[in-house]
């Protein structure tokens, strides 16, 4: 299992696992003080800094597991998916609606993607 490459370690959990040209990685807003609208922008950058980290773009995304606590908030957050994801690139994706570990997040996602690193 050489091939694995880990970033962010922690006793618990990994930032960013690598394996195979695949990358997997969980995201939840830095700020969960933020408005949700602000919180899914923030919730998307950082997204893009881990595809950065991992080689890999938003045209590479594989497949995406959103959880929303209120589902309320799915209006606001397809709106800037929609402007989020290049045209043509959409991947599989399933939105599920329910309380997540800390109350204040408005989104968690869990994305897999193709990446160049190992």
């Amino acid at each position: 299992m050489a091939d694995i490459t880990r970033h962010g370690t922690t006793p618990r959990w990994s930032d960013l696992v690598m394996h195979r040209g695949i990358a997997y990685f969980v995201e939840v807003p830095e700020d969960p003080q933020l408005e949700p609208r602000a919180q899914f922008e923030q919730l998307f950058r950082q997204v893009d800094e881990r595809l950065a980290l991992a080689k890999s773009s938003r045209k590479a995304l594989l497949q995406v597991l959103i959880y929303l606590p209120f589902p309320e908030d799915l209006t606001v957050f397809n709106e800037l998916w929609d402007a989020w994801i290049p045209s043509g690139h959409a991947p599989s994706r399933a939105c599920i609606h329910t309380q997540l570990a800390a109350p204040g997040y408005r989104a968690e996602l869990i994305i897999t993607a193709a990446c160049d690193a190992p």
